[in-house]
């Protein structure tokens, strides 16, 4: 084969992945915009159709409705934005240090705690065992229960511990010569080395803690001010859906267009999944490099 041969079969072949590259973003794109569209459209239109990615008649009443005046949203969002920060990072650190403690070894109870961690990921006690533990505990209508129930989870301990493992053991032993204690080691030495996988697992518990909403309503239902956004949505959601039950959707969209399920289930979806979205390019280089050097050990 020619050099020239040779150009021209790599440009062909470059063509190919360009197109088929932009076939996997047409493809990837088009339903969050056809979502995005639908949110932002007039609701009574909406149900006649044929919209794809630009709203066909623009508004925010959808958005408007959800947050108008008496909506419990706006303080739904503040909670779960506050159980998502703080249930992330205490969550991390509890992950963090117990995966720290079970790589280390010296611990003469290694293997037996890391065996007791690894059942709980296939065995678990279920639904009323669990409501009767957290009702034993006290946090029933409380915010903890948001927090604490969540600290450990045996899948991203296991992926913080074998990162560390990965870690050359030399450096904790040389901070140990110098005079550095576990404490010191932890936080000086480890956590920074480790920021790929607690990135990753942050993501993973962020994510969790964001879309979670089974918890509020079996736990802090009865107290509206521990009520999270995803819980909120899921009610105008149901609200929507029984109103245009009983009646023809075009009918029903007409006397009260404002409640056309289809319109906000949009803007629901819209406005459960943007944060998340604005929160995962921080996290991308961190994430990818987590999951990848979690499996290298020295």
């Amino acid at each position: 084969m020619t050099i020239k041969q040779s150009k021209t079969a790599d440009a062909i072949t470059d063509a190919v992945i360009v197109l088929v590259m932009i076939l996997i973003i047409v493809v990837t794109l088009y339903p969050f915009l056809n979502v995005v569209a639908k949110s932002f459209n007039n609701p009574i239109d909406t149900v006649k159709g044929g919209i794809h990615i630009l709203p066909r008649a623009p508004t925010i009443d959808n958005y408007r409705d959800l947050f108008s005046a008496g909506s419990n949203l706006p303080s739904a969002f503040r909670m779960s934005v506050l159980r998502t920060v703080i249930g992330t990072l205490s969550g991390v650190l509890s992950c963090a240090m117990l995966a720290f403690a079970l790589s280390r070894r010296d611990f003469m109870f290694r293997k037996l705690f890391t065996t007791l961690l690894v059942v709980t990921m296939y065995v678990g006690g279920g639904l009323i065992p669990e409501y009767i533990l957290i009702r034993n505990l006290g946090l029933i209508n409380t915010f903890g229960v948001y927090i604490i129930p969540g600290l450990i989870s045996a899948f991203n301990v296991i992926i913080i511990r074998t990162f560390i493992q990965g870690i050359p053991i030399s450096l904790q032993e040389s901070a140990k010569i110098d005079g550095a204690n576990d404490v010191r080691i932890f936080f000086n030495i480890i956590l920074p080395l480790c920021m790929p996988v607690l990135a990753t697992v942050a993501l993973f518990i962020a994510v969790g803690q964001w879309n979670s909403w089974f918890d509020t309503y079996l736990y802090t239902r009865a107290v509206k001010a521990l009520s999270t956004l995803q819980f909120e949505l899921m009610k105008v959601l149901d609200s929507a859906q029984n109103v245009s039950s009983s009646a023809d959707v075009y009918s029903e969209g007409l006397r009260n267009a404002k409640r056309n399920p289809e319109a906000l289930k949009m803007a629901i979806t819209v406005i459960a999944t943007v944060p998340i979205l604005v929160v995962y390019p921080f996290l991308q280089r961190y994430f990818v490099s987590g999951m990848t050097l979690g499996s290298v050990k020295e």
